[in-house]
């Protein structure tokens, strides 16, 4: 067989290479001050608005505290929603803001590999919404247990304390950090698809949001399910629930599946996107 005819091996990047890759945008992360701003704000919003939400519930409208049927997990975990803004943000401005200034010019001249390039900027992103996002979600638990007995939510009535220890309840904290690194990925993807930081934003959450206005909108019960089924927002948060899961139209981990589909489709168009064209 001829030279010519061999195919040529396809070089594998190097442990060394990957490693370096990872502590070049993880320090440039940690370095910019917005970082620090946005991840707090994440983890402010999601405990803040997870308390005002838990304590605008008691049980005076129910029947009986004890057939209230509240998901109080859920319920302390709502700030999630306003929560997400920043995760989309950090997403985003982690290869948005690059363009912006034009330094991705020199990022892929130290690391060449654009696939490595990204892997690296979704490492360093997921590493750091989900201490973030851990931190929140911890305190809006902490809230909520706060909060709760006071409104009528006690052990008495069938709620007992919130606690990260609880097999639901620890699934609907676990799921929700989940949900943040998924929708921060997503925004990763998007960012580096679209390269302008604004319309990627905006773009990240139109999809977020517009689903779930869409699904209202559907005069068929049916196809309210079948929008359900595949709103990233709404099936992702579906992880959240830990009462009706029977009501649910998709089930908790199938639905955070949903949205990590919805993740890896972003970053693999971002990551052509990033190997096709000029910086």
């Amino acid at each position: 067989m001829s030279t010519a005819n061999r195919a040529t091996p396809v070089a594998v990047p190097s442990r060394a290479a990957c490693v370096n890759a990872l502590h070049a945008e993880w320090t440039k992360l940690r370095t910019l001050p917005s970082t620090w701003c946005v991840l707090l704000a994440m983890a402010a919003l999601t405990a803040a608005v997870g308390a005002a939400v838990t304590a605008s519930v008691d049980t005076s409208h129910c029947t009986s505290p004890a057939g209230c049927m509240e998901d109080t997990p859920k319920l302390a975990l709502s700030g999630v929603q306003v929560g997400q803004v920043a995760a989309v943000v950090l997403g985003v401005l982690a290869v948005g803001g690059e363009y912006a200034t034009g330094t991705i010019a020199a990022t892929l001249a130290a690391v060449p590999r654009r696939a490595t390039v990204l892997a690296a900027k979704a490492a360093a992103v997921a590493g750091a919404v989900a201490a973030a996002g851990t931190l929140g979600v911890l305190a809006a638990l902490a809230a909520g247990r706060g909060l709760l007995p006071g409104n009528g939510f006690t052990a008495a009535n069938g709620y007992p304390p919130l606690s990260p220890l609880d097999g639901a309840t620890a699934r609907a904290a676990a799921g929700t950090v989940l949900y943040l690194v998924l929708v921060a990925l997503l925004s990763l993807g998007a960012g580096t698809a679209l390269r302008e930081p604004a319309a990627a934003i905006t773009a990240v959450l139109a999809l977020l949001w517009i689903f779930p206005a869409i699904t209202r909108l559907a005069g068929s019960a049916t196809w309210q399910d079948r929008l359900d089924k595949v709103a990233p927002m709404t099936a992702g948060l579906a992880v959240q629930a830990t009462r009706g899961m029977e009501e649910l139209p998709i089930g908790p981990w199938e639905g955070l599946g949903v949205l990590a589909g919805y993740a890896a489709a972003a970053l693999l168009a971002g990551g052509v996107v990033l190997a096709v064209r000029d910086a």
